[in-house]
């Protein structure tokens, strides 16, 4: 028969498992959730980070409140940076699943993993493009999958134009500037041949710029990164025209860090050091892009409502 006492120490020895269980639960969800930055064994020696989505600077308002998939290239920097400081970690792995971004957030990114001490490879795994290929040319070497989506070496720049919207409306334009060009590109008047070669010369200029950063760090004659004319190919059409380096996994990545660094290769992957609300609140999906989606604007801060897109 129980007796009341057997029955307590029943229940006691329950709670004491459950507690435990939960104990155990909770410092699994919280390991997950802080990438467990609270100590323990360093067992890993290579970091590996992910630029997904459009690239940007900042996380703007729109796109937090919609869930937006975006990648917040300060956060990356840190990422690269800390795993840089990290003496556990041998090899830098950039994963990119992007259609390009914003010109200077890309390139700090870019610049990251060069200043990085030891062997960089990027990884394109659905589409990197853009931004995304101006950061992999940073990179010591760019593997990519037979059906990624590689290249978009190009820049584009775009202005509205609500001129006969206007008209139809009773507005009329007039604005007091200082400078001939201030104004230029403003939508609500038609744009001067003038403006049109000056803004056109703008664009020229960044896509100079992105050719010679992709010659430079691709060791590639810009003459043929100019042939592509932006262009966006598959992997294996990539790989023939030297604007990637091999195609593979993961897996076949982690071997050829393996060599690169003569060690068995453990991967830890370095996030953004967000709270745990954060985190539950911005998950950690990965979106996929296509070939036609535009990428994130870089506005020039000129007065007018031109911007210009590596695309």
């Amino acid at each position: 028969m129980n007796t009341d006492a057997d029955t307590n120490k029943s229940a006691m020895v329950a709670a004491g498992l459950a507690g435990a269980a939960a104990t155990l639960a909770g410092k699994q969800l919280v390991g997950r959730l802080t990438d467990g930055r609270f100590g323990g064994p360093r067992d890993y020696n290579v970091a590996k980070v992910t630029v997904s989505g459009p690239i940007q600077r900042t996380r703007s308002r729109s796109s937090s409140l919609s869930g937006g998939n975006v990648c917040i290239a300060d956060e990356i920097v840190e990422q690269i940076e800390a795993a840089d400081d990290d003496e556990a970690v041998e090899a830098l792995l950039v994963e990119l699943n992007t259609p390009g971004g914003e010109v200077l957030p890309s390139d700090d990114i870019r610049r990251a993993a060069v200043d990085f001490e030891g062997p960089t490879i990027a990884y394109a795994t659905d589409t990197c493009a853009s931004g995304g290929y101006w950061i992999a040319s940073g990179c010591d070497e760019l593997w990519a999958r037979d059906a990624s989506l590689v290249g978009s070496i190009g820049v584009v720049g775009s202005r509205p134009n609500a001129a006969g919207l206007a008209d139809k409306l009773g507005l009329s334009y007039e604005q007091f500037t200082a400078g001939e060009y201030k104004d230029a590109g403003v939508p609500l008047r038609e744009i001067e041949d003038d403006e049109r070669e000056y803004l056109q010369n703008i664009v020229d200029g960044y896509y100079d710029q992105f050719v010679e950063t992709v010659s430079d760090g691709r060791d590639m004659d810009p003459q043929d990164i100019r042939d592509t004319e932006a262009r966006i190919y598959l992997g294996s059409d990539a790989l023939e025209i030297g604007l990637v380096d091999e195609l593979g996994t993961e897996a076949d990545i982690e071997n050829r860090i393996g060599d690169l660094i003569d060690a068995d290769v453990e991967t830890q992957e370095f996030e953004p050091d967000r709270s745990i609300a954060e985190r539950l609140g911005l998950g950690a999906e990965r979106v996929a892009f296509a070939a036609g989606n535009g990428v994130a604007n870089l506005a020039v801060s000129d007065g007018s409502d031109l911007k210009i897109e590596l695309k």
